[in-house]
């Protein structure tokens, strides 16, 4: 199997590490208010990460996006790109690449991808998101195996995060509705605290028609068909410590385009608008995501931050022709060490997953297969206050992997993976920030729903992935402002085809995301303002990546995002929006440039508490575009798939 070639630098972060992992028991065996650090480690600091390319979507934005689809949580984000049309074909970009190259997590746990390429990998409801964190590039060790291109990690609310103080009974109640096929979305969630137990059981989702784009013609297989049911329960015990399990199913039933292919069968392809010379016919395909979540947070004492964590959750995909399922069964143990200038962070993890599929057709078109990957990964990652200038995050891991093809044949390998990276005040304004990772992507499951489809698959050369990646940047904070800018790298060697052409699963790609990012942004007493840039050149084996590079990435070239939001009296907050896409050549295709101006109001009556209206108008100018990373933009053989065109929107929100 491949040998491992190790960077300059890992011999050195690998010193660096095993001296810090020395401190915890030093620090044990001083006074007891000298190990246990208690302040906020400045590296860790939202502003240090961002510059690091590691964002934070915090509850209050999310609620400041009002979002319907986990695209509108992304709307002001310009680093972050997200695919159009219904939510079954959503798929997130961090910096040009796809979310398929990211250790993607749901609360800590593990989620796997979708099981066909024209559908989203991870199928999700905003309804009660309370953060999300996004990683670009440089994954800590403690995100878990398979980051080759960073982290995103969604976190939905407990009980405990919605009760307010002295409350141990509550609810929420949303109702919107919207013209332009938006439909009608509701949510009921229902929340309390019973002694030591709190609980929380929610129903959310949305069922609308088809929209139009700005032109007005009617793109099919819009429609918005989605429910999702979430159940919640943690029990917190005498001493501090915590149990929660979480459940959850997402469900996508809306109706879709498909088109022949190959044997003469049926594939949706809910991401196109159509497919040049072949007839679409609209059809009921189903998509879901179950997950169980079991979590338990130990009492935190001066050596001991315990936490472990066991996830089984799948993705189930009927295409119509085909049908694909994705299991995947992980958790990890871990402690933090108390140091008197940071953390440690250091554990176990570990997973097992399968993609399962079969075709409806006949002969080579009705076989199946089935590919199983095992993991088991150590790490530690360290996070530190040096001196009043210098903090730094620096970690460590290796991981174990055994990969069952299709066809039998065992593929084993191991590979380490570390991260280094430090926050340095220049001046009382100005901070620079720098990181560099070099990751072991290890092995990664085909698309399950089409293995052995049409033709039996070929391993020959397959391996495992590597991915390099560093960072550089300042900030500037002075008052209510804050000014960031970075040059970024990312890189990602000997990706295996997931989706391989005539069935050679050993075809590799390597895939390169570089460019900029910066942002501005003004928090003042009685509203902020946000603009981010971000300039990204991606590329596939040294060519610009094409628009349907699935499992891979997309141009970016080009983009940013604006936010605006003033409370113009106590009850009245008014905003806007708006998302801008640079024309972007390439090689063989020009993508176009388009801006999007959204506008919305609040009103909070102050006689009425708990009660929120909101007026929102999306595409205020009726714009007819594609969104940057949707798929097939500008290719001969494909209709891309618009946006929707002017929509008019009312929400109303109701706790008790």
């Amino acid at each position: 199997m491949r040998q491992i070639t190790k960077p300059p630098f890992l011999s050195v972060s690998i010193l660096a590490l095993t001296a810090g992992l020395g401190l915890p028991a030093a620090a044990q065996s001083t006074e007891a208010a000298a190990s246990t650090f208690l302040g906020t480690i400045r590296i860790d600091s939202h502003a240090a990460q961002a510059v690091l390319g590691n964002d934070e979507i915090t509850e209050e934005e999310i609620d400041q996006r009002n979002p319907s689809s986990i695209r509108d949580v992304f709307a002001g984000v310009s680093s972050v790109q997200a695919s159009g049309g219904a939510s079954m074909a959503t798929n997130v970009f961090v910096n040009g690449l796809e979310e398929s190259l990211l250790a993607v997590t749901i609360d800590g746990a593990r989620q796997n991808k979708s099981p066909f390429h024209h559908t989203g990998n991870v199928l999700l409801d905003p309804a009660l998101l309370r953060r999300v964190e996004i990683s670009a590039g440089l994954a800590p060790a403690d995100a878990g195996a398979n980051a080759t291109g960073g982290v995103i990690a969604y976190e939905y609310a407990d009980a405990i995060d919605l009760l307010q103080p002295g409350q141990t009974f509550g609810g929420r109640f949303t109702l919107a509705t919207g013209t332009n096929g938006y439909g009608v979305r509701t949510g009921m969630a229902v929340y309390g605290l019973v002694g030591q137990l709190d609980y929380l059981l929610n129903i959310s989702g949305q069922s609308g028609d088809h929209y139009e784009d700005g032109s007005g013609t009617t793109m099919l297989g819009t429609e918005p068909e989605l429910r999702n049911y979430m159940a919640r329960v943690g029990y917190t015990m005498d001493d501090g410590s915590r149990l929660r399990f979480a459940a959850s199913r997402t469900e996508d039933t809306g109706e879709r385009l498909a088109q022949a292919g190959p044997g003469g069968l049926l594939f949706i392809r809910p991401d196109f608008a159509g497919v040049v010379g072949r007839d679409s016919v609209l059809v009921t395909p189903y998509s879901g995501r179950t997950s169980y979540t079991l979590t338990w947070q130990g009492a935190e004492t001066e050596a001991t931050d315990l936490e472990a964590q066991l996830t089984y959750n799948e993705q189930e995909l009927d295409g119509i022709g085909i049908w694909g399922e994705n299991t995947s069964f992980s958790g990890y143990l871990e402690n933090v060490f108390h140091l008197s200038n940071g953390t440690v962070t250091a554990g176990i993890d570990g997973f097992r997953e399968r993609a399962h599929g079969f075709g409806r057709g006949t002969g080579a078109y009705g076989d199946s297969g089935t590919e199983r990957l095992s993991s088991v990964g150590l790490y530690a990652q360290a996070r530190q206050d040096l001196t009043e200038r210098l903090s730094v995050s620096y970690g460590g891991r290796y991981d174990w992997q055994h990969f069952t093809a299709a066809t039998g044949e065992d593929f084993r390998d191991s590979g380490a993976s570390v991260n280094a990276s430090l926050d340095y005040i220049l001046t009382d304004t100005l901070t620079l920030n720098a990181g560099a990772a070099s990751t072991w992507g290890g092995f990664e499951l085909g698309e399950a729903a089409l293995i052995n489809f049409g033709t039996t698959w070929d391993y020959t050369g397959f391996r495992a992935s590597q991915s390099r990646a560093a960072r550089i940047g300042l900030r500037y904070a002075q008052g209510p402002w804050e000014v960031s800018g970075a040059l970024f790298y990312t890189a990602v060697d000997d990706i295996a085809a997931v989706l391989p052409t005539a069935g050679a699963r050993g075809t590799l790609t390597d895939v390169v995301s570089q460019g900029f990012d910066g942002s501005v942004a003004y928090q003042g007493a009685r509203g902020y303002a946000r603009v981010n840039l971000t300039w990204a050149d991606v590329q596939a084996n040294g060519s610009d990546i094409a628009t349907t590079a699935y499992y891979l990435g997309r141009p970016v070239g080009s983009t940013a995002a604006l936010e605006l939001g003033v409370d113009v009296t106590p009850e009245w907050t008014l905003g806007g929006s708006a998302q801008i896409a640079f024309e972007n050549e390439l090689e063989t295709v020009t993508l176009p440039s388009y801006e999007v101006l959204n506008l919305f109001a609040t009103w909070r009556p102050v006689r009425y508490d708990g009660l929120q209206v909101r007026f929102d108008v999306d595409n205020v100018f009726d714009t007819t575009y594609a969104s940057r990373s949707s798929d097939g933009i500008g290719l001969s053989n494909v209709v891309a798939l618009n946006e929707a065109g002017r929509t008019f929107r009312v929400s109303a929100v109701v706790e008790f």
